[in-house]
């Protein structure tokens, strides 16, 4: 499905389905924000209450997670956006 990281290749190699048609726009980062966010400072208030620790390690911890989460995260969901295009037979709006 995918050609490089993120952009889809021009068809499927089995089925011949064209991805040119499939648009998730900002949606993959977007669900990407808000998963990874609410993970990452609910672990940093979780730390901060139980074990105090000094702020370099919480710019570490949040920043390797934050980084992580979101690289492993995007491919997936934008994957699933599209999908969900191709399934609901969703479209561009038209001006008429």
């Amino acid at each position: 499905m995918f050609d490089g990281f993120l952009t889809f290749r021009p068809s499927c190699e089995v089925c011949g389905l064209d991805y040119d048609s499939f648009n998730s726009g900002d949606g993959p980062a977007f669900f990407v924000m808000s998963i990874v966010g609410i993970f990452v400072v609910g672990l940093a208030l979780w730390m901060e209450i139980t074990y105090e620790p000094p702020i370099w390690v919480h710019a570490l911890v949040a920043g390797t997670l934050s980084i992580g989460l979101s690289l492993a995260m995007v491919r997936p969901l934008k994957g699933i956006l599209a999908a969900l295009q191709f399934t609901n037979k969703a479209e561009q709006g038209r001006f008429r």
